[in-house]
């Protein structure tokens, strides 16, 4: 009985009073909605205000706190050290190509079989040695009939002689017309020129027999046959068969295409030594090739082109190398240097301790007391692995060399001075 009752007065709470009726019971829950959503929202700008309030003093502290005590953010670490005072010499780098001085291709002669090949592919070889035998036997033959056919014409230039003497007597005796004197003399002429021109078959022949025999021009080294003992060859025309081919070792040629500047530095560079044109000069030129470094064979340049190629505006330049070795072949593509001035002190800096700013090149130098400037630097000829540089830095200054990628003016550093060492701008730590 005690829990209905305490259920009746439950439902008499939740429930609206009896005695109203259900326009006045909406008046009045909205109301009580609009006086909580007015709550709600000044409840919710007084958070936001609190909250940004809190930001701009976090904000004030932490930039209070860094301006006053700057030494708690720790300083770069950088390598510095002055610039490599040396001597140098400028080279101009080309690309370029090794030629034999002597190249031939040997080639048949005369026409025929192919009856022997007397070398082994890529043997040196002199001058005069035996390399290939054509069959000379119908060569033989041709140079016998052409001997025949002079003992001919010698025999009846023999006789016309004898027939002129004759007849001279006869004439003065008168004897014989003039005519007839006349035709023995033409005579004896006709014979001498038949037997000059048995002669130079002879000579014709005999050269053919001697063409049978292929031998080398030059001296150097061979190459492989081309074509080998039993085939027939053409020779003495257009089209005559290649059977093989020869260049020499050494000395051998570089050539290749400088720029007309570069010319004109070297042609002005001979002249102010007092060594005549370029071609009469003994200007120093050095090449290295694919699994080389630092240039190791010496050299001088001995020709440079009378034109210019209007199509690249460059001329050909030619250096003269020994090569006893062989190590240079015919064909190899070269790096060669050639010098562009005399020796002259300067001071030199590795390229990654330059920076470029746009069209200018700049360094960063650290001052006494450990602060950074940004010096603006003239760049002069590049050396190996640095640069020569010609303004804005002094010998006893302090360059950055590791680290430029995090300074900024004005800031400090914590440098760690090393030295730089090397030869011939190649700088090193």
């Amino acid at each position: 009985m005690k829990k209905e009752t305490r259920m009746s007065a439950a439902i008499y709470r939740l429930s609206p009073p009896r005695e109203s009726s259900p326009a006045a019971f909406n008046t009045a829950w909205h109301q009580r909605a609009a006086a909580n959503g007015k709550t709600s929202m000044r409840r919710t700008r007084n958070s936001l205000l609190a909250a940004v309030t809190l930001i701009a003093i976090a904000g004030c502290g932490s930039h209070d706190d860094s301006g006053s005590q700057p030494g708690q953010r720790p300083l770069p670490n950088v390598k510095i050290a002055q610039p490599l005072s040396q001597e140098v010499t400028e080279w101009d780098e080309y690309t370029g190509r090794i030629e034999a001085v002597n190249s031939v291709d040997v080639r048949a002669r005369v026409s025929g079989y192919l009856e022997k090949v007397n070398f082994k592919a890529g043997d040196k070889v002199s001058k005069g040695d035996l390399l290939f035998l054509i069959d000379p036997k119908p060569f033989t033959a041709q140079l016998n009939y052409a001997e025949a056919e002079l003992e001919g014409a010698k025999s009846r230039h023999e006789l016309a002689k004898n027939d002129l003497a004759r007849a001279e007597r006869l004439f003065h005796a008168k004897a014989i017309s003039a005519e007839e004197h006349d035709a023995r003399s033409k005579g004896l002429r006709e014979t001498f020129a038949a037997v000059q021109s048995a002669e130079a078959n002879v000579y014709t022949a005999r050269l053919n027999l001697e063409f049978t025999k292929v031998r080398s021009p030059i001296d150097g080294r061979i190459g492989r046959e081309m074509i080998t003992a039993g085939n027939v060859v053409n020779g003495g025309g257009s089209d005559s068969t290649l059977l093989t081919f020869i260049v020499s070792t050494d000395p051998v040629y570089v050539y290749a295409d400088a720029d007309e500047r570069s010319v004109l530095k070297y042609r002005r560079q001979a002249y102010k030594e007092g060594r005549g044109s370029l071609g009469d000069e003994r200007t120093a030129v050095e090449v290295e090739v694919a699994d080389e470094l630092n240039f190791p064979h010496k050299g001088h340049l001995d020709y440079i082109s009378p034109r210019e190629d209007a199509a690249t505006g460059t001329l050909t330049v030619r250096g003269v190398f020994a090569n006893p070795d062989e190590l240079l072949s015919s064909g190899f593509f070269a790096r060669m240097r050639v010098r562009a001035s005399d020796p002259y002190p300067a001071i030199l800096l590795p390229d990654r301790a330059i920076g470029t700013d746009q069209a200018q090149s700049f360094v960063w130098v650290v001052n006494q007391d450990n602060q950074v400037e940004y010096r603006t630097v003239k760049l002069g000829a590049h050396i190996g692995q640095s640069h020569v540089i010609t303004q804005g830095l002094k010998p006893d200054e302090w360059a950055v060399i590791e680290g430029i990628q995090k300074l900024k003016a004005g800031i400090k550093v914590n440098p760690e001075r090393i030295p730089l060492a090397g030869s011939d701008g190649e700088l090193k730590p």
